[in-house]
């Protein structure tokens, strides 16, 4: 199957503190420090990690919304080969029609002052696609297939719910019929069973519209649910992404498998042990030397992961692993995984 969107060697580095005199360099926060992958046109890939890893930062460059400092960021849309770090402002916009995000807050990404309509229909407007009784027509039909009362688009956010309100973001992510989505923990301010709605509403519309995701969350069984693959993420670098089965069940990163090991199991004789890292996590403005993860790995190799940073390659097939020991490791996985 090809691709849709592929990044490689994609870094965000922000300078921090006053700039240095006598030509020093200026110190450097690298929330993305040179990642590449793929995802694959219909499939979703997950994004998981530790809260200051990176994703949302990764998520918002991947459409350039945050302007990276490096790398490429190319795109296949309708037969179109695009390289989006080559586009200026004008070019861009025209290219966003087919990229879109659905952000982590219902509350805070909706214009109080307009109405339901007015914000599922406003960029169809600003992009001149439609207006009069086309654009009415337009926020209609995708707000009936987001779940929406149709009868209700009058009202303004604050009169709905928070999954309601997640569904109107849907919708306004939806309306100009883009084919890549990246969604930013697009469930994690709402209850537990509202989250099953808007993520068999997000699965559902992948199949209705053609949709590709870049599914970024922390909760580990949602993430399971919704992706297809799983990146994980480790201060500004993926260290780890295979299938989302393989990836759970049996993981090549110490740093997976302590994620895993943190999945609460519905039955407590089989939960895993904890996997308990030890300290913080490291300063992205002043990584460590080697592998980024040595301080807190409880395998690492004093002489090895502390001078020398592990390559990003595959293991096996759609498999890629950034550890020294990675085919040797015997980690574990959720047990409970299905």
């Amino acid at each position: 199957m090809k691709s849709l969107i592929e990044v490689d060697n994609l870094k965000v580095h922000f300078p921090i503190g006053r700039p240095r005199l006598f030509g020093k360099k200026q110190q450097l926060l690298k929330a993305v420090d040179g990642i590449s992958f793929k995802i694959k046109v219909g499939e979703t890939l997950g994004l998981v990690g530790e809260s200051g890893s990176g994703k949302t930062t990764l998520g918002r460059a991947v459409l350039r919304l945050i302007e990276p400092t490096a790398g490429e960021i190319s795109v296949q849309f309708n037969g179109e080969a695009v390289n989006l770090t080559d586009l200026n402002q004008k070019e861009l916009r025209h290219h966003w029609r087919n990229m879109q995000m659905i952000f982590q807050d219902p509350y805070s990404s909706l214009n109080p002052r307009m109405t339901v309509k007015e914000i599922i229909g406003e960029s169809l407007l600003a992009n001149k696609l439609a207006s009069g009784k086309e654009l009415e027509e337009k926020v209609v039909y995708i707000a009936d297939l987001c779940n929406l009362n149709v009868q209700q688009l009058g009202r303004y956010p604050h009169a709905f719910s928070g999954g309601q309100r997640q569904r109107i973001a849907i919708a306004r992510a939806l309306v100009m019929r883009p084919q890549f989505i990246v969604a930013d923990e697009p469930v994690s301010s709402l209850d537990v069973s509202i989250q099953a709605q808007i993520l068999n509403l997000l699965k559902d519309l992948q199949k209705e519209l053609g949709l590709t995701y870049l599914f970024i969350g922390h909760d580990l069984n949602t993430v399971a649910y919704a992706c297809d693959r799983v990146a994980v993420m480790y201060l500004g670098q993926i260290v780890e992404l295979a299938s989302t089965e393989r990836l759970y069940n049996t993981p090549k990163h110490p740093y997976t498998e302590a994620l895993m090991s943190a999945i609460p199991s519905l039955d407590p004789e089989e939960s895993m042990q904890n996997v308990l890292l030890e300290g913080e996590q490291p300063n992205p403005a002043d990584p460590p030397t080697g592998c980024y993860f040595h301080p807190r790995c409880r395998y690492a190799d004093k002489d090895k992961c502390l001078s020398q940073k592990p390559p990003f390659c595959e293991m096996s097939d759609d498999w890629f692993v950034a550890c020294h020991f990675a085919d040797k490791l015997k980690l574990k996985g959720a047990l409970d995984y299905s």
